[in-house]
């Protein structure tokens, strides 16, 4: 039987100081272990190029922008060290984005859950279409939006994080989404969306370097706890999914998904 957490691919492409880094997995852009660990370096790798002046964030597809994380994977682990080390995955993404020194434009053509939203989150500017609709469905399945939360509560607020953690079997729409802040900008179709995200990407490419380096240093101020943060929040979730009520939901979920 094929592992399915070793498929997908990240890959990276420069063109006209715009890096356009690109995420997919066969099952909705979900998330494994070794696929976080990949787009962590690739964001890394394009926040010290010279040649890069903004990064693009996108996954391939049509349909959904980003699964969260990988329910096979999930229920692989069988201790607090995996388990941990996998959510670290995440932790490790988000404080990439953080750490990047250019302004990273979010690219989100459908539905994002879990770490999908952390994603979305994590972004400087976040462009979606109408079809983009997000859920935090972490406490549906036993855990909980630990290491996306701070992440998601910088962009939205305590209030709506709680409300998508709270209420984590239901959608909430993009316009949702945008009114809380965590879209810049809603388009009718994946053509609209695009065009923006070009015309941004490519105004920013021609923008002072420094000016958007010091501009990126004051959005995220505040943050510079995140390593450690992050870190305790990734061990909150690595004992939780040892829980036989995690493990149980999970595979509910992934019956239902299949």
């Amino acid at each position: 039987m094929q592992d399915k957490t070793q498929l997908g691919s990240v890959s990276a492409e420069v063109s006209n100081g715009v890096a356009t880094i690109t995420f997919f997995h066969p099952a909705h852009n979900s998330l494994p272990g070794n696929l976080l660990g990949q787009l962590a370096a690739a964001i890394t790798a394009a926040g010290k190029d010279e040649s890069v002046k903004v990064v693009i964030l996108q996954s391939q597809g049509e349909r959904t922008f980003c699964a969260g994380a990988s329910f096979d994977e999930l229920l692989s682990i069988k201790d607090f060290d995996t388990g941990k080390r996998f959510f670290m995955g995440f932790a490790n993404v988000i404080n990439a984005m953080r750490e990047c020194p250019k302004l990273i434009i979010g690219r989100v053509q459908g539905k994002a859950v879990g770490g999908g939203v952390g994603l979305c989150a994590a972004t400087d500017y976040c462009i979606a279409t109408k079809w983009a609709s997000v859920k935090l469905s972490e406490l549906a399945i036993g855990i909980g939006p630990f290491v996306v939360g701070p992440a998601v509560e910088r962009k939205m607020g305590k209030s709506a994080m709680a409300h998508l953690a709270i209420n984590a079997s239901e959608w909430k729409t993009a316009q949702w989404a945008q009114e809380k802040g965590l879209f810049n900008e809603v388009f009718d179709s994946t053509e609209q969306m695009d065009a923006y995200v070009a015309h941004l990407a490519n105004k920013l490419a021609v923008s002072n370097p420094e000016a958007m380096y010091q501009l990126k240093q004051v959005f995220w101020e505040g943050t510079e706890n995140w390593p450690k943060l992050l870190e305790d929040r990734a061990a909150i979730s690595g004992k939780l999914v040892l829980s036989e009520f995690t493990i149980q939901a999970i595979e509910q979920f992934k019956q239902k998904a299949e």
